[in-house]
């Protein structure tokens, strides 16, 4: 098995081989992430621990994290994940990778310096080697060179800036740093903000004079409806006659047809006033009252009396 080991420290890297699987026994069964201790692979790694941070297989499939498994397997991928370079947007494909527990099938492990022992090892520790490229982002030189948030990064990022000659001219190139917070930066955000909070002012305002507008139109089409049914009900309804002029002479025949029972109204000269039920009239002065006249009292044949025999009947015999 192959062992690439890194140091962060001093940027050197390097690759041994070894066959014997007792010396690599201490690194089976780990899980990528793992520390282990160097001391079996030989004396000259006395005191050292590495960190496993990956390796392939024997047909180059690479170990990822998160797989808990001793071997290979395929899984569905999207954009995000690693082992993974989508060709399309939104693409999803199955692939093959290492699980991420070390076994004997691996041909390439990789390994880093956590800790270094008593001995330097060459080519791994014995001199340091500058960062051909250093952090970009604003956050990361802080954490390299140990800046506050005051600090401006910007004087940091020429300490490792490169030498670069072309043509008998020299010039230097230095990262663009990424994330980096400006008064300019502060500016832009500060009218972005405004101009959002303008737009949705705008909009609350627009907002409101819809909903008033409705309102409006809402009782104007019921004012209307309640119009229509008026005027139709209106029409409905049948056409009343003109009520008759009230006449004098009619009035007075009125009054003297209100007269109530019992009462008797005085005659005028010339004319004779007829006498009601149950009244009786008083003569006047000078006149004679009438003689009473009786009506013939008619006797109905009683039941019992036998009718007459009928003559026709009696001659026939």
């Amino acid at each position: 098995m192959k062992l690439n080991i890194s140091n962060p420290t001093t940027g050197q890297q390097k690759a041994i081989v070894i066959d014997d699987e007792k010396k690599l026994s201490a690194f089976f069964g780990k899980r990528m992430g793992a520390e282990v201790a160097a001391d079996e692979l030989g004396d000259e790694f006395k005191g050292y621990v590495f960190k496993i941070t990956g390796g392939n297989d024997k047909d180059g499939f690479s170990m990822k994290q998160g797989i808990l498994i001793n071997g290979r397997t395929r899984i569905l991928m999207k954009e995000g994940h690693s082992c993974y370079r989508p060709r399309r947007s939104g693409e999803r494909k199955k692939k093959s990778v290492r699980g991420c527990i070390v076994g004997h099938d691996l041909s390439v492990l990789a390994l880093s310096v956590v800790k270094a022992g008593e001995q330097q090892i060459a080519g791994l520790n014995d001199e340091k080697k500058p960062r051909r490229l250093g952090p970009k982002r604003a956050t990361k030189i802080r954490r390299l060179f140990a800046l506050e948030k005051k600090d401006d990064v910007r004087r940091f990022v020429l300490l490792y800036s490169r030498k670069i000659e072309k043509g008998g001219k020299i010039r230097y190139k230095t990262p663009k740093i990424q994330r980096l917070v400006t008064d300019a930066r502060l500016r832009r955000k500060r009218l972005y903000k405004a101009e959002k909070k303008s737009r949705w002012e705008k909009t609350k305002k627009a907002q409101a004079e819809y909903v008033k507008l409705l309102q409006t139109l809402r009782k104007k089409r019921l004012h209307d409806a309640h119009k229509e049914r008026k005027e139709a009900a209106d029409a409905k309804k049948p056409e009343t006659k003109a009520a008759p002029v009230k006449d004098v002479k009619g009035t007075a025949a009125k009054d003297v047809k209100k007269d109530t029972k019992g009462t008797t109204a005085a005659p005028t000269k010339g004319t004779t006033a007829q006498p009601t039920k149950g009244t009786t009239v008083q003569p006047t002065k000078g006149t004679t009252a009438p003689a009473k006249t009786t009506t013939p009292q008619t006797t109905q044949p009683k039941k019992d009396d036998k009718k007459p025999a009928d003559t026709k009947k009696t001659a026939k015999k």
